[in-house]
């Protein structure tokens, strides 16, 4: 017995004393809403409307009952999910007229299991809201986002047009065409103009064959081999719909182009600033003197220039980047630094950290979050551009894709062009390329010293001898 009470007398000591805790209010003049795409929920504090939830139509006349509603209520912060694309209306007309709106993402903020209705929601999302338990999404600022939609549309233009390449082919090989295997690109030079002619009436593989540039690696004469089909009408017909449709495209992808080069040249160039947060010297812009023709749908040289005038650096510097993924990049994130603290927040923002998985002293996953981030996409894609460049990323990529395979090595290697990207556009300092045998030397020195520091935590001391 005197046993069992010595056990529990030393348990009562390690039983902590049980205190009153409750959140403090933050935001007391916030609001909640429910998106949906004919209409939405708003829920407002309890003391401020006798009905705290009112529901909305989606109309735009609707919309600012509700804006004059959340005025009337003396409401400032409003929280809303990022439900499709059916919040952007609201969020812009809210953003406008003052509030401060905070669009989070709909799977951090999941109501209680079981219990789920749209009013329910918007009440869920003002409490949270109201103790400061939620955390509004990047967006970037309005010109930033004009652009950025004009980015994104081009995109899809292209993919368009690419859609109607693929059929243009599809009826080649109808008719036993082969001109997709003798020539690298049907829409060059060579394969444009005998498309057109075909399309035209003409059928005679001589005369198509006289289209061939000089710069084509086939001759003349198996080019109007693989001319020799069976032209029938309807196959032509389709042929014609689809040379079309592409022109169309890439005329509306020119006048895209134009768009954007407008919008860039209206931006103003953000001024720098140092690690303490003061403003820098403006940064003087380096303009590109390169003569290398242009691709197809490849932006104007002049694109280059503007990007460098709004930066202040030139991010093609950076392996693997172009002038298409820097403009892209600036779409998403645009080029004020300062919505994230580090080079490492920023890099976890993308979703290219690893993971920090752990319970009970043990590490369960370094597995890279979930994101849909167009700028990480991106990103992926510079790094995985690498695998033969002769520089430290190429080199980089090269060792992770040995050690942890493809995968890995490609978040790991965009891991790092995200940081130089960010550290480029904080503080206006162009990259600096290293090549590929500065980083093996580099590597090889580290690993020297880790050999020492072992040989030493065992009592070994190493001497280099000198190779003869």
């Amino acid at each position: 017995m005197k046993r069992t009470s010595k056990r529990k007398k030393s348990q009562a000591k390690i039983k902590t004393p049980k205190t009153s805790s409750s959140l403090s209010i933050l935001h007391p003049d916030c609001a909640g809403i429910d998106i949906g795409s004919e209409s939405h929920f708003v829920a407002v504090p309890a003391d401020r409307d006798e009905e705290c939830v009112r529901e909305f139509a989606s109309f735009t006349s609707d919309l600012y009952k509700l804006m004059d509603w959340l005025k009337r209520c003396k409401i400032k912060t409003v929280i809303m999910e990022s439900t499709g694309v059916f919040w952007i209306p609201l969020y812009e007309l809210l953003d406008e007229n003052g509030f401060h709106v905070l669009l989070v993402n709909a799977r951090h903020v999941k109501n209680v299991s079981a219990h789920k209705t749209d009013v329910l929601d918007c009440q869920w999302l003002q409490q949270l809201g109201t103790f400061g338990l939620l955390k509004g999404a990047f967006r970037p600022e309005n010109d930033i986002v004009i652009l950025r939609a004009y980015l994104r549309h081009r995109d899809n233009l292209i993919k368009n047009a690419a859609q109607h390449i693929q059929r243009m082919q599809k009826s080649l090989t109808q008719m036993n065409l082969q001109l997709h295997n003798v020539i690298s690109d049907i829409t060059g030079k060579t394969g444009v103009n005998i498309i057109r002619a075909i399309v035209a009436g003409n059928t005679d593989p001589t005369a198509l064959a006289k289209f061939r540039d000089e710069r084509c690696h086939n001759s003349e004469e198996v080019i109007r081999e693989s001319l020799k089909g069976n032209y029938r009408k309807e196959h032509v017909f389709t042929l014609r719909h689809s040379l079309e449709m592409y022109d169309l495209y890439s005329h509306k992808i020119a006048e895209c182009d134009a768009e954007i080069m407008s919008h860039v040249k209206a931006l103003e160039t953000i001024p720098l600033k140092d690690a303490q947060g003061q403003n820098v010297k403006e940064p003087n812009p380096k303009i590109s003197k390169s003569k290398r023709k242009l691709k197809k749908h490849e932006y104007p040289r002049s694109l280059k220039d503007e990007l460098i005038r709004m930066t202040g650096v030139d991010l093609t510097l950076i392996s693997g980047i172009d002038v298409s993924s820097a403009i892209a990049i600036i779409g998403e994130i645009g080029i004020d630094m300062s919505q994230w603290k580090s080079a490492k927040h920023f890099a976890s923002w993308l979703g290219l950290s690893p993971g920090n998985k752990v319970s009970g002293g043990k590490r369960l996953s370094g597995r890279t979050k979930d994101c849909a981030n167009r700028a990480s996409i991106i990103l992926r894609m510079a790094a995985n551009s690498l695998y033969n460049a002769n520089s430290y990323l190429g080199a980089f990529l090269r060792r992770m894709k040995m050690r942890l395979g493809s995968p890995k090595a490609i978040t790991a290697c965009a891991h790092k062009i995200a940081k130089q990207v960010y550290l480029c556009l904080k503080y206006g300092r162009d990259y600096i390329e290293f090549t590929a045998a500065r980083y093996e030397s580099a590597f090889q020195e580290k690993q020297e010293r880790n050999l020492i520091r072992k040989a030493k935590e065992m009592g070994y001391k190493i001497e280099k001898v000198a190779s003869c």
